[in-house]
């Protein structure tokens, strides 16, 4: 017990020393808070200058030991630290909401915050020692756990950023900026002009038209704004190396679990798996730092048997990729590659080598694939394995939670007898009666038994045909996370995607290039790129619902920009701040700031309150009842806390992948992949946002992850439909960006628009497959959308086609994209807009305003066996029918309006032109799709000629009987032009 009359510094809990005079050290004369003068200096270091409890700064003797310390803080880190309620968030922010019991116990026998305590107290002795040793800046001190151990000093190389921003040359981003302006004003010009000039004879088209174009016009500034601030990235993997791999020392990178997740071994091949994980394995990356951990969500004995064979191979494979530095690390795709394989090889052993390990994946191939045999019939008594017993996941259903760690410290070692990295096969346990919220779910149960048994500072997850293509991408990511100026407020770092296997003229758009290349570089230099749902590192703690260490404070004037956050290029905000009480007072009302606990912000509170904020029982409603999750939850930097009996952590780890573990807990709603949505990976990265956190893109010289992509029409399009509906779904729920996540100005305005705009695309496709009719009505009426152009609207029309092509120009300028590329993903954005979209939001509205979940068939229809052979294979799908009759009526009204134009003579071919080229507007737009429609030999299921020729014959022939965008004629004209008829 402490000496009465002394009081117990706020922070660490340890008796506040006495100053010269022999009286009680005072920090704050305004409102005398307990903190001790080790404490304080800590705060000072870390550029904290006022009082934690009333705001007021500290006095000139309190901050002459800042000096003393040799505190270097940045200046841009002071602008952050105007408001006190705000100075001691910690990391640690959990964004949920939960109440804590009035009957808690309030002694410190509690391990977790005693363990929390302790390691903290134990990091600021370990600063002390390290300050008197080197000279080092505070804040490069304790921003990555191998940061602590480093005490002494780096070399030049390695003192040096590990990554750097390319901003782009003001001779590409300066036209391309004033070009966005300039078309801006052109479409104001042109929005007035087809407003006060309505047509008359066609009111209904020219309504039509115009409602279609305002809203094309909003989706190009949601879509193209966020891509104001592009930037390139450049990264330094030899300063990695220097910095935390230093000769004669252990590896001092931080640990990474890899997460890959299957489901149907049947519809994802084990091979394709097999390979993805063996790249994974051989990574170059030290061993005791990787861990694989695979999802087998269909609890397929498959799966399970082709992980042994895997594992079994991998004995051989990883220590001839490391032997020989073979690129890419997946064999199937090395031994596939048709280049000189022996080009920058000097050992005369490797092709000896290589014959042998080609034969032995031949043979590893033919196990797979005899397991693969056997599966296709399911005997009726179920699976059994080796030793007689059933295989517990017989009914995928209905089974308990299996885990099984094949290799590691403690595993099978390669043929050379060196470690491998773990790898340990999960399936959790399923009951009917729960949800298990498909991929979602499964991540989240990865997270839990990765945090048990390995406990990763860092976590990447990829989908089961999404090999490691760069054996350093790994490193390329620790140059972000583990770089002290960068990686403090990393969420995650996102890597392209690139795909295998796709044909030369990517007909329907697969490699996303425009998105990947343009969208992406774009949203790096705002607040960071969105989650795609693989190829993704992730930074542990901001899935457990924290926030960043320097988190955001509220809207006050700064010399960032507060639309983008990395240029001047916008004048900050002249509106007066208001009150920082109040509005802290309302962003903790906000549901993004309604935490259980905050570790730094409790140290406002005293003894007892402190205790009841971060009682195991508040913890177990945020996370789940179970102690030693919960307790690596608190643990920064990772690793298994040494109060766990390694014994029991198998135990543990089968308890938290349990189906009722995450009932009555925040999983899913404010930690760990988020549900609601079948694009689980967008609500993700979005929530992580407006936490404050920002994210990174990564783009390697060479691609860091590959992957396969559906390169037949039917397919690709239920691909987009899925992403339509998962956008349409979040658009529908509470995480909506229009209106979630206000509070605290975290999110910034141009990522929120990026965000509204990944929801309300699919909403394009009513507008789009409306403006894909009316050139067929133009030319069937001889009416148009458009009265007789004067020179002026001739200007204005010129102008915004002008400014179409120049955007898209200096666009392909600054990212490097092919003009093919842009071609490509224009014309699937009108197919995919008439026929998946559109599908998409009639099925979210019924899934999620009626309950009622559709499903849309697919059934193949022809196939092919020469290269790119699926790329002609025929499958019916009712998606295809609206594109399909869009094609049909065009053709028929380009053949109508020619035939009109024959009979009406020469006078009639100049409103014929406008009309035509409307028509060939969507035609073109529309070809990629009739080639795939019509396949390599025309062979096109009749089902869908049949329905297409009848919706369009009907509705021609309704058109014709109905005529409703045509002004009517009165009576009396009718009765005239009657009489002058001769009977």
């Amino acid at each position: 017990m402490m000496e009465s009359g002394v009081p117990v510094c706020n922070t660490c809990g340890e008796q506040v020393e006495f100053d010269a005079n022999g009286e009680v050290f005072v920090a704050c004369r305004q409102c005398h808070f307990p903190i001790c003068r080790d404490c304080l200096n800590y705060e000072l270091k870390e550029g904290r200058k006022v009082c934690l409890r009333c705001g007021t700064p500290y006095g000139e003797s309190s901050l002459a030991d800042e000096k003393t310390e040799g505190s270097g803080n940045h200046s841009t880190m002071a602008s952050h630290l105007n408001e006190p309620q705000h100075l001691g968030i910690h990391a640690r922010h959990v964004s949920s909401v939960s109440t804590v019991d009035s009957e808690l116990n309030d002694e410190s026998g509690n391990p977790i915050w005693k363990n929390r305590v302790e390691s903290w107290k134990d990091k600021k002795n370990k600063k002390k020692k390290a300050a008197t040793k080197t000279e080092k800046e505070p804040e490069k001190v304790a921003q990555v756990p191998t940061e602590q151990q480093m005490e002494e000093n780096l070399s030049p190389e390695a003192a040096e950023p590990l990554s750097t921003i390319i901003p782009l040359p003001p001779n590409k981003i300066t036209p391309y900026r004033a070009v966005i302006i300039i078309r801006l004003i052109i479409l104001a010009l042109f929005f007035h002009y087809r407003v006060t000039n309505p047509v008359d004879s066609a009111y209904g088209l020219w309504i039509t038209s115009v409602i279609c174009e305002i809203w094309f016009a909003f989706s190009w500034v949601l879509d193209q704004f966020p891509k104001w601030c592009p930037i390139n990235r450049e990264t330094y993997v030899d300063r990695l190396s220097a910095r935390y791999e230093r000769e004669g020392e252990p590896s001092e990178l931080a640990a990474v679990d890899f997460f890959v997740s299957t489901v149907d071994p049947l519809k994802e091949p084990p091979l394709i798996t097999a390979n993805t994980i063996l790249s994974i394995l051989a990574v170059d990356y030290p061993v005791e730092m990787v861990s694989c951990y695979v999802s087998d969500d269909g609890a397929a004995m498959l799966t399970f048997e082709s992980l042994v064979e895997t594992a079994d191979f991998a004995r051989k494979w990883v220590p001839f990729c490391k032997k020989f530095s073979i690129e890419p690390r997946a064999p199937e795709f090395y031994f596939s590659q048709k280049i000189d394989y022996l080009k920058d090889k000097i050992q005369p052993s490797f092709v000896k080598e290589r014959r042998a390990m080609k034969r032995d994946y031949e043979e590893f191939k033919v196990r797979v694939n005899a397991l693969v045999a056997k599966a296709q019939k399911t005997p009726e008594e179920g699976w059994t394995m080796q030793d007689g017993t059933p295989w517990p996941g017989n009914n995928p259903r209905d089974h308990p939670g299996m885990i099984q760690v094949f290799l590691g410290s403690t595993g099978a070692q390669d043929i050379e007898g060196n470690e491998l990295p773990r790898l340990v096969y999960v399936s959790r346990e399923k009951r009917p009666g729960y949800q298990h919220h498909k991929k979602a779910g499964a991540e989240n149960a990865l997270v839990r038994v990765s945090a048990v048994l390995t406990n990763a500072p860092y976590i990447l997850n990829l989908d089961c045909d999404h090999y490691v293509n760069n054996s350093k991408a790994i490193r390329e990511a620790m140059c972000f996370f583990m770089d002290p100026q960068v990686g403090k407020d990393v969420c995650y770092v996102q890597f392209p995607q690139r795909f295998d296997g796709i044909d030369r003229s990517d007909r329907y758009a697969n490699r996303n290039i425009v998105f990947f290349d343009v969208n992406m570089k774009g949203l790096d230099g705002i607040q960071g790129p969105v989650y795609v749902g693989t190829g993704c590192v992730f930074n542990r703690q901001a899935l457990y619902g924290y926030g960043p260490p320097n988190l955001p404070t509220l809207k006050k004037p700064s010399s960032s920009c507060s639309w983008c956050g990395c240029c001047s290029c916008c004048c900050p905000s002249k509106k007066p701040t208001k009150d920082l009480t109040e509005a802290y007072r309302d962003a903790k009302r906000e549901e993004l700031d309604a935490a259980i606990f905050n570790l730094k912000e409790i140290e406002n509170y005293d003894e007892h309150e402190r205790s009841m904020l971060i009682s195991q029982t508040s913890f177990e409603k945020t996370f789940g009842l179970s102690s030693v999750f919960i307790e690596s939850t608190l643990m920064e930097y990772g690793g298994v806390p040494d109060s766990v009996n390694p014994s029991t952590l198998i135990k543990e780890a089968i308890h938290v992948i349990g189906c009722g573990y995450e009932e009555k807990t925040e999983w899913g709603k404010e930690i760990g992949w988020i549900y609601g949505s079948v694009t689980e990976d967008i609500l993700t990265g979005f929530k992580m946002h407006c936490r404050g956190w920002r994210s990174i893109y990564c783009m390697p010289v060479r691609p860091a992850f590959k992957g396969s992509a559906p390169i037949n029409l039917s397919d690709r399009l239920h691909q987009v439909l899925r992403w339509a509906l998962g956008s349409v779904e979040i658009f529908l729920s509470r995480h909506c960006p229009l209106w979630y996540g206000f509070a605290g100005g975290r999110l910034k305005w141009l990522q929120r628009m990026a965000y509204i705009n990944t929801i309300v695309y699919p909403f394009t496709s009513l507008p789009l497959i409306a403006y894909c009719t009316l050139p067929a009505i133009c030319l069937l009426t001889g009416k148009f959308i458009i009265p007789t152009l004067s020179n002026l609207a001739s200007l204005l029309f010129l102008g915004l086609f002008l400014s179409i092509i120049v955007t898209s120009v200096l666009e392909l300028r600054w990212s490097g994209v092919g003009i093919e590329d842009l071609w490509r993903n224009e014309q699937f954005w009108v197919i995919g807009g008439v026929s998946a979209h559109l599908f998409a939001v009639f099925q979210g509205f019924l899934k999620m305003l009626a309950g009622i979940d559709t499903n849309f068939t697919v059934t193949a229809k022809a196939a092919d066996d020469a290269e790119f052979g699926e790329l002609y294979i025929i499958k019916w799908t009712t998606v295809l029918i609206p594109p399909t009759t869009l094609l049909i009526i065009n053709m028929v009204g380009v053949v109508a309006g020619f035939s009109d134009a024959l009979n009406k003579g020469y006078e009639a071919w100049g409103p014929l032109f406008g009309k035509v080229f409307f028509a060939f507007w969507v035609i073109l737009h529309l070809y990629p799709f009739l080639k795939g429609l019509m396949g390599r030999q025309n062979r096109t299921p009749t089902i869908v000629v049949l329905w297409s020729v009848l919706l369009a014959s009907v509705f021609s022939l309704v058109w014709v009987k109905i005529n409703p965008f045509v002004s009517k004629v009165d009576s009396a004209t009718i009765a005239q032009s009657c009489i002058s008829i001769d009977c």
